[in-house]
């Protein structure tokens, strides 16, 4: 199977660390193109030194093209994962940390755990598919959880998120005020994106939104 997919590069540095970006719910909208990773895509590699992985899963399409097959309900997606986590591998990208949004936070709990992963940032994370045996996985095998919820997200809202993450000890919920499910506005595209460098490129924590062109 083809995914069509774009990797963003620091274009004067090497990267400092690696994001591959899993998209939220694609029979909802969700796709590669979805406007935080696509802001993470286009902003990150010059504000933080970080290289960009984004794609689309099996029968998502934006306006790169449309990846082979057809939605699998966070089974099938599993192939996907591990295909960019591959890619990233082989391209030599410094510590890959997955970036999941929604739905694809779960495909980073159920299938985030390979070898050259470092951790996940979850943005948004609904638990839709994702069981508590997902969790335990993480809950045992130590690597770093972060779960970056809005305060009046649709799905899961900080208290609950800290109930559910409660059984992986190193999970850190942060809740985020006034936040929605879609981070809808500059301000909380910012506070997200924040979240993440602080996460995996502590060091550009955090990000100075100013750009010189």
């Amino acid at each position: 199977m083809r995914l069509v997919g774009e990797l963003a590069v620091p274009a004067d540095r090497e990267p400092i660390a690696t994001l591959v970006c899993l998209h939220p719910l694609p029979t909802h909208g969700g796709m590669m193109d979805s406007h935080v990773i696509r802001k993470a895509s286009y902003r990150l590699p010059a504000l933080a030194g970080l290289a960009v992985l984004r794609f689309n899963t099996r029968g998502t399409a934006s306006d790169a093209g449309t990846s082979d097959g057809a939605f699998e309900s966070a089974t099938g997606e599993q192939f996907d994962v591990e295909a960019a986590v591959a890619y990233a591998a082989d391209a030599g990208l410094p510590d890959p940390w997955l970036l999941g949004w929604s739905f694809g936070t779960d495909l980073a709990l159920k299938f985030g755990l390979l070898p050259a992963v470092r951790g996940a940032v979850l943005l948004s994370p609904p638990l839709r598919f994702t069981t508590d045996e997902d969790l335990d996985r993480w809950a045992v095998d130590g690597r770093p959880l972060v779960a970056v919820v809005p305060e009046l997200d649709d799905y899961l809202q900080p208290d609950e998120a800290a109930r559910r993450f409660a059984r992986v000890p190193q999970a850190e919920v942060v809740g985020v005020a006034q936040a929605r499910h879609l981070w809808v506005g500059e301000k909380f595209v910012r506070r997200a994106l924040d979240e993440v460098v602080r996460v995996v490129a502590p060091t550009q924590a955090p990000v100075n939104w100013k750009w010189d062109v």
